[in-house]
């Protein structure tokens, strides 16, 4: 069971003191730098405070040339001891610009390990190296769209986490972009999965860990798979792969419920606009293959630059439904079956959309016609008062975001989770909902994308949020219910009021706020509103 901080802190003391006067100061060669075996070969990591750190451990092989756009293959094979001190290379992405000061808030601008094709590696924190510790590991999945983001970025950090829960903890990097998701099937039969490459990867990963954990004390069969915004994207296709069933047993979806892929027609037009902004002939895949990596992220960038300029939302390439790797939809028209026996925890944030948000002074006016552009002029008094209501103190931009995240985030996820707790027999599902503010720039952004992301790692040191005694207790409660979540299948732990699984029509919530409590159906009004609107245009 998790431990809180005082008493961790205070038993990481006692054993550091032991452990001194017993070796009279005297560290070894092994205690500083651990080694495990893997199935590849030997790694050698670092060890400090208490928690084992292997990163940039190779988990597929290198992607370019001959294996770009195809399945991820095996990692090469050593012998000796390879050192993982440092980060792997990072997917072919745009570097994120701190233009907008949200990206500075998030850190995405920090992308350590070098950039290529060469990135299909991991990382690993864990308190022991005990092969029958049989610790509960967890798979934290990175955000950042379908485009861009790491495992290696510092706001995925696993070290805080691994200490805190007594736990494994494991980041990936895998391909992104056209790199991981460019659909050739319509161009050459050798490239039918080439629209699930990046997911692919991360079953790849999976597989890793499953056949080489309990080299550094985790358990194989309490494998959670979660992660946030694209991370909780990704989660929600691996519920329906069935390359992935058996390799995780719990699955975490936090602001990413995704019910539907792109289609394959659609995935095939960006794929031919993409040959042509290369100068390429269709089907010319020789030629795609034998180009630097940097013209074909130039010719992404440029594609949703263009967009952009007709005031178009930009293009960006993502896992579509090839009737390979990814048969069916996600969640819709219902939870995959496949995955019936797994639970799930389901969540998103209140003020998500506050990310893409620049407004700040937005005036009651300009809420208002915000709000009457999607609900037209007629509603537009009626709708503004139900959300002022809600919140009486919001700021006008605080409100907008609102707004725009029920419909985009909030109402997406309400139906992922209710379609896993229909699940004739299946396992249960819990819901959460963050609702605690987030201090950055005097509290302007609400509670934003993202802001529990750092105290789910129990790592509050991000912009996003901040090391008050809020904050501290925030973490202790959010790590706790993924490290209980990854150990038991259940998140409850005392660090929480007791949480019962989502159903109908109570719609048990756990809601994370200035006091975290359970709620039965929070929000409801504007869970009702959403449902009945028709879907934008």
């Amino acid at each position: 069971m998790p431990l809180n901080r005082r008493s961790l802190l205070a038993a990481a003391g006692a054993g550091m003191a032991a452990t001194l006067a017993t070796r009279a100061c005297a560290l070894t060669m092994g205690d500083i730098f651990p080694e495990v075996d893997t199935a590849q070969g030997r790694v050698r990591g670092m060890a400090a405070g208490g928690v084992n750190m292997f990163k940039g451990i190779r988990y597929g092989g290198n992607t370019a040339g001959k294996n770009r756009f195809m399945p991820p293959t095996p990692p090469p094979t050593w012998t000796g001891v390879r050192d993982a001190y440092e980060y792997g290379q990072i997917a072919p992405q745009m570097p994120n610009s701190r233009l907008n000061d949200y990206g500075g808030l998030i850190m995405f601008d920090i992308q350590p390990g070098g950039m290529g094709e060469d990135c299909l590696v991991l990382n690993i924190w864990t308190p022991t190296l005990d092969r029958n510790a049989k610790r509960p590991v967890l798979v934290h999945i990175h955000g950042g769209g379908f485009y861009g983001g790491s495992g290696n970025s510092p706001g995925f950090d696993g070290e805080a986490l691994a200490r805190f829960g007594d736990c494994v903890v494991v980041t990936i990097n895998h391909r992104l972009g056209a790199f991981g998701y460019l659909d050739l099937a319509d161009q050459s039969g050798d490239y039918a999965d080439s629209s699930a490459a990046g997911m692919n990867d991360i079953v790849a990963a999976l597989a890793w860990v499953r056949h080489n954990i309990e080299g550094f004390g985790g358990d194989p069969s309490r494998v959670l798979a979660f992660g946030q915004s694209g991370g909780g994207a990704k989660t929600s296709i691996l519920m329906a792969m069935p390359s992935a069933q058996g390799l995780f047993q719990r699955a975490g979806v936090m602001s990413g419920a995704t019910l539907k892929l792109a289609t394959s027609q659609q995935a095939e037009r960006g794929a031919t606009a993409f040959m042509q902004q290369l100068g390429l002939a269709k089907g010319d895949i020789a030629a795609l293959r034998a180009m630097p990596f940097e013209q074909l992220l130039a010719a992404q960038a440029t594609m949703e630059a263009a967009d952009r300029a007709r005031g178009e939302a930009p293009r960006s390439f993502s896992p579509s439904l090839n009737g390979v790797s990814l048969p069916r939809d996600p969640f819709d028209p219902t939870a995959p079956t496949i995955s019936a026996h797994v639970p799930m925890i389901v969540s998103d944030v209140i003020d998500e959309r506050a990310y893409r948000m620049n407004n700040f002074n937005l005036t009651e006016a300009g809420l208002r016609a915000f709000i009457a552009k999607r609900v037209g002029e007629a509603r537009a008094d009626e709708v503004l008062a139900m959300y002022r209501k809600d919140d009486p103190t919001a700021t006008p931009f605080v409100l907008q975001a609102r707004f725009d995240t029920d419909e985009v985030f909030r109402k997406p996820s309400l139906l992922e989770t209710e379609r896993k707790a229909a699940l004739p027999g299946g396992a249960p599902v819990w819901s959460y909902l963050w609702r605690s503010p987030s201090p950055a720039y005097g509290g302007r952004y609400g509670a934003p994308h993202g802001t529990d992301v750092g105290p789910s790692l129990h790592d509050v040191r991000g912009g996003l949020n901040e090391t008050n005694p809020d904050s501290l207790r925030l973490a202790d409660e959010l790590a706790s219910v993924w490290v209980s979540f990854a150990a038991m299948g259940d998140p409850n732990n005392p660090h929480i009021p007791h949480w019962a699984p989502y159903s109908l029509p109570k719609r048990t919530t756990l809601v994370f706020d200035h006091v975290t409590q359970v709620e039965d159906d929070p929000r409801a009004e504007f869970r009702k509103f959403w449902e009945a609107e028709p879907p934008r245009t």
